[in-house]
């Protein structure tokens, strides 16, 4: 059996990263398989599936790499095979007209529920039955002539040859109407499989309430699309082993619906920061500098005329402290601001302790003295100061960090000298003393 999975998302806004990761599952699924994964929009909605809702949806697939076979099948073009299911229905018995509410306004159409247990496998969850007793007629085709979503859904998943049917876990209960559905029609169901919910820190649906929750909200924050596609990969689902960071390939090649948990899965915005990072050190220098560049220049935080060389320098030196691009700016502003900001509590620890005027003093002239002035001449002059002085380098590091940043933390001292270099270094350790040194 050749695999076919589908996404159908109905587009009314935003794509909340739940539906992402239903995407993700079953397009992950499909290409190990070797198998098609299809889009269908649900757009019956025509308030509010928009064409900008639309573009959204086609927006977030491209940007995740959620590449789809094939032409998009949009369901308001299905109307006419819906109602062609549902007169299929009629005819079999399995499905009756009736007035609903006695308003007077037309008959609606009714499916008939079998009169007996229903149930079926799931492939993450098992098996699932439902008593015949609470199981319950249910509308098809409203008075209006308007098919509801059991209809559109199950005609368009036969339309489409869907072999297996990956969603959300809200879907359950409506999965017991259609297994009903294709039974009734002859049709031997496609495998159901039901997705874990993803929740928050207290166990409840993870909504924009708990921060981003949106797909556009992770981009507009600098978060790598496959940062974000590997996260929710492992937001239910696992490898089998101890990798976490994964490429695309590799997911692909490890993942089986078999290996998907049933339990919810907490989002956890600190390992996704991390997961960001982690996937930036898989990105070349060069890739990670246009990255890093591009978010100074859009946020308007990289002066113009920047020596390409030393912003290149200054992004090699930040290394693996900065976890997103838009994260640059903050971290790293000092490097390309001549009047940064001091840290109070970083001046009040560092500068303001008795004698340490005195110190960046004595750095300055050590500093100044070097015939080359790179990471491994600096610290050598420091080493040697401080041997002179009988003390430890801690006394000499902190002071001159504030001195040339304004924090007390940040990238390695001594890369982030060679990098400032020797004039900005020294104008910097002259104005600390002008301001602070009394």
């Amino acid at each position: 059996m050749s695999v076919r999975t589908r996404f159908a998302p109905s587009p009314t806004g935003n794509v909340h990263i739940g539906n992402l990761r239903t995407a993700i599952y079953n397009w992950l699924f499909s290409r190990h398989e070797g198998g098609e994964f299809l889009l269908r929009i649900e757009d019956s909605d025509r308030a509010r599936s928009t064409p900008e809702a639309v573009q959204t949806v086609m927006d977030a697939l491209e940007w995740l790499g959620l590449d789809y076979d094939g032409e998009a099948l949009y369901q308001s073009t299905q109307l006419e095979r819906h109602m062609e299911v549902a007169e299929e229905l009629l005819r079999r018995g399995a499905a009756y007209k009736e007035d609903k509410g006695g308003t007077g306004r037309g008959e609606a159409v009714v499916f008939r529920m079998p009169g007996k247990d229903v149930g079926f496998v799931d492939a993450v969850k098992g098996r699932i039955e439902k008593k015949a007793e609470n199981l319950k007629d249910f509308v098809i085709v409203r008075s209006d002539g308007s098919p509801v979503f059991h209809l559109g859904n199950v005609a368009d998943d036969i339309t489409m040859g869907i072999t297996h049917v990956i969603r959300g876990d809200d879907h359950v209960e409506n999965t017991f109407k259609h297994v009903a559905m294709y039974e009734a029609l002859g049709i031997a169901p496609p495998v159901f499989a039901h997705l874990p919910m993803i929740v928050n820190a207290q166990g409840r649906p993870y909504s924009k309430r708990d921060g981003a929750a949106y797909v556009g909200e992770f981009q507009a924050q600098g978060f790598l699309p496959e940062a974000l596609f590997n996260s929710l990969a492992l937001l239910g689902w696992s490898p089998g082993d101890d990798r976490e960071v994964m490429s695309r390939e590799e997911l692909v090649a490890a993942f089986e619906l078999g290996r998907v948990r049933s339990s919810p899965s907490q989002m956890d915005m600190t390992k996704l920061l991390w997961m960001n990072g982690e996937h930036l050190k898989r990105r070349g220098l060069e890739e990670n500098v246009a990255g890093f560049r591009q978010a100074m220049e859009r946020a308007g935080r990289l002066p113009a005329g920047t020596d390409p060389e030393y912003f290149k320098a200054v992004v090699a030196c930040m290394g693996e402290r900065v976890k997103l691009y838009g994260d640059l700016g903050e971290q790293a502003g000092f490097f390309f601001d001549e009047g940064y900001a001091y840290d109070e509590k970083s001046v009040q620890k560092r500068l303001m302790k008795p004698g340490a005027m005195e110190v960046l003093r004595e750095e300055l002239a050590a500093l100044e003295g070097l015939e080359v002035f790179s990471a491994e001449s600096t610290e050598s002059a420091l080493r040697a100061l401080a041997e002179r002085r009988g003390g430890g380098m801690g006394e000499l590091v902190h002071p001159l960090r504030v001195a040339v940043s304004g924090r007390a933390v940040g990238p390695g001292l001594f890369e982030m000298l060679e990098v400032l270099g020797r004039g900005r270094v020294g104008a910097r350790v002259r104005r600390t003393l002008e301001r602070f040194g009394g």
